[in-house]
């Protein structure tokens, strides 16, 4: 009776405070900004059992299956961890009171789950202490974390020691369903440590209860839920803002967020994949976009007494290194490539929350990078980002008759895009695709002067004002002129016309250059008249926004194959892992000042892959085209040329001589 009062003690207090803590920290969501994330349920479910319950991005990594053992491990034996409780307030009630052909396989699955787990957390002990982890991410042996490996391996152990002695006891008349415990209790000689490993587990137990709310372990209760009311579509696009006399724009306090925003922040394991994946974090930037969730949660939790009294948040979001939980430094660093949330494996938003500070920051403060005034006022009058002359637009066409698109007549306007109208080197990519185009009798036309920059820098940096205004324009004239189909030669103006003008009502069928190609190549609408061999081996680099925003990978890789007979060989990170080349987000029209190059070290990485003999990267975005020549004269390589997909298909459609 003294055991069981002092065990309902321990769990009542064990109990209130894992309620106290919990709610303390997760009623703090409720002052994020509201969003609906309750849409397509089916959808939603789905996700969340492939990839919370699945567990489909940790077992993309080799140890992965470590962790899928313990989350699952976990789960089972709730079941027996709940039974461990109730007998233990009120021993009349326990599993015994089930039939033996349903105690006995659930008996077998904990002694089998529980034997696994343990070799988990060894496992993970041991791959802490003895491998080389990565050197930016220290908390992966920080004591927490092997105080929460201790926490599960001290649980698992209390369950054989408990079973092992009830057995040498014969207190367990369905031993032959629990092997494990059987072989312990050839060690337990009478039992009498029953009442020790009992003790153990239930304040192993207790402790853990208490210990999760505080810890970054609280992912336990929240990644799930967080997975589905995760984003549905790819990061491809942002919410619009409603421009009006007295509103704020982006995020400049914790709770400009949305409540989904704050969730994120609780939800983080931080595991440190998206550092890994992150190209600002391997280029020792100060961006760190695991650090960037942790800020939203700690600046929320430091704000919570004003937040709950009705004030303003008194603890800076946004501020210099120092003063603030994220720094001005940071937030700027971003190539918004989304590397972070495709390798994040509870299906955290960090990108859009970086995106929110740009916004606050420009259009609120005025505050941005010197070198982006230029920029922004070049794209407001003259609506290119180098601020030439809108008649210069047809220029790059001087040597070839081209049409003006025709409503009715015309099938599909080419949009070309500013680095494709003004830039020299992507003139002769516009040129390529154009001569393509005519070889395979596609019906098509420009705007000519009337094209206008479609905005995707201006919204990526923050400047939503700019950007809205630019997209109206657009909208309107596409509206004007009819336009349903268009060819983009710029993942960007792809992703922008595709995907950010549906907010404006505007619906398109808009295809990249890469993928039409390798539709022309395949239908036989166009023939290469010789293989393309003269490129030595050729590497295909993903652009961040033509892959993981728009999910197109394959197209880009048949064309090449189609015309060089051979698969384009790939980087060591490639498709949905391919590194950034640097130049997104704005960051085209940035300095980069602090630590290696972006280009440099993705020119590095495609070094290693081809080796100096000659050789080729093949890209099919403007802005990885000039990174990749820049990166490589950087490097001092002459040997590795740079040419986009339309040159390599143009080039293997030259008349034989």
């Amino acid at each position: 009776m003294n055991q069981q009062l002092a065990f309902a003690l321990l769990t009542l207090l064990a109990a209130a405070a894992f309620c106290v803590l919990t709610w303390r920290r997760l009623s703090l969501v409720r002052f994020g900004k509201p969003e609906n994330r309750l849409d397509h349920f089916g959808r939603r479910a789905w996700d969340m059992l492939l990839y919370a319950f699945g567990q489909k991005r940790v077992l993309a990594r080799p140890f992965g299956v470590n962790h899928f053992v313990i989350f699952w491990s976990f789960l089972i034996l709730l079941i027996a961890n709940s039974e461990f409780i109730v007998s233990g307030l009120l021993p009349d009630i326990s599993l015994r009171l089930l039939p033996d052909y349903l105690r006995g396989p659930l008996l077998l699955m904990f002694d089998v789950v529980s034997l696994l787990a343990l070799i988990a957390i060894v496992l993970a002990v041991v791959r802490r202490l003895l491998f080389k982890l990565d050197t930016k991410y220290v908390k992966r042996r920080s004591v927490e974390a092997f105080l929460i490996l201790a926490f599960i391996g001290l649980l698992m152990v209390a369950y054989f020691g408990i079973h092992g002695s009830e057995i040498a006891r014969g207190q367990e008349p369905l031993k032959g369903w629990m092997p494990i415990s059987s072989l312990v209790a050839q060690f337990s000689g009478d039992g009498a440590y029953e009442s020790w490993f009992w003790w153990l587990h239930a304040v192993v137990l207790c402790s853990f209860l208490v210990f999760l709310p505080i810890s970054k372990h609280m992912h336990i209760m929240t990644a799930i839920p967080n997975s589905f009311f995760a984003r549905l579509e790819k990061p491809n696009t942002q919410p619009r803002e409603e421009f009006a006399a007295g509103n704020t724009y982006g995020a400049g306090k914790v709770s400009d967020f949305t409540w989904k925003d704050l969730l994120d922040s609780f939800s983080c394991t931080e595991c440190g994949r998206c550092q890994e994946a992150c190209p600002a974090t391997a280029t020792n930037k100060a961006l760190n976009p695991r650090q960037v969730i942790h800020s939203v949660k700690m600046n929320l939790m430091a704000n919570a007494a004003a937040l709950e009294s009705g004030q303003e948040p008194q603890v800076p979001l946004i501020g210099p290194e120092g003063e603030a939980t994220n720094s001005i430094e940071a937030i700027w660093a971003c190539t918004t490539c989304g590397a972070c949330m495709e390798s994040c494996p509870v299906l955290i938003e960090h990108m859009p929350k970086i995106i929110k500070m740009r916004r606050n920051l420009v259009e609120m403060k005025s505050e941005f990078p010197d070198e982006l005034l230029n920029l922004f006022e070049n794209m407001e009058q003259r609506s290119n980002p180098w601020g030439i002359a809108p008649t210069e637009r047809t220029k790059w066409h001087t040597t070839m008759e081209v049409k003006d698109y025709v409503a009715g007549e015309t099938e599909y306007l080419f949009y070309i895009g500013c680095a494709g109208t003004f830039d020299a080197r992507q003139k002769a990519v516009t040129v390529a695709i154009a001569t393509v185009l005519n070889i395979a009798g596609v019906s098509w036309g420009v705007l000519g002067k009337e094209e206008k920059c479609c905005g995707d820098s201006a919204r990526r940096l923050g400047n939503e004002f700019l950007f809205d205004q630019m997209a109206r324009e657009n909208v309107e004239l596409f509206t004007a002129r009819k336009v349903t189909k268009v060819i983009a030669a710029c993942p960007h103006c792809l992703n922008t016309l595709k995907n950010d003008y549906r907010q404006y009502g505007l619906e398109l069928e808009v295809v990249h250059h890469s993928e039409l190609l390798a539709r022309l190549l395949t239908e036989g609408k166009i023939k290469p008249t010789r293989q393309v061999t003269a490129l030595g081996q050729v590497l295909y680099h993903d652009s961040c926004y033509l892959g993981r925003h728009n999910g197109i990978y394959d197209e880009p890789r048949r064309a090449i194959a189609a015309v060089t007979g051979a698969k384009p060989v790939e980087a060591a990170r490639n498709r949905e892992n391919a590194f950034c080349c640097g130049a997104g987000g704005g960051r085209m029209w940035m300095e980069e000042g602090v630590g290696e190059r972006i280009n440099v070290a993705r020119v590095g990485e495609a070094i290693e892959a081809l080796g100096t003999d000659p050789s080729t990267v093949c890209v099919a975005c403007p802005y990885c085209l000039t990174m990749f020549e820049d990166g490589l004269k950087d490097r001092d390589v002459a040997t590795i040329r740079v040419m986009d997909v339309a040159e390599v298909v143009a080039e293997s459609l030259r008349p034989v001589l």
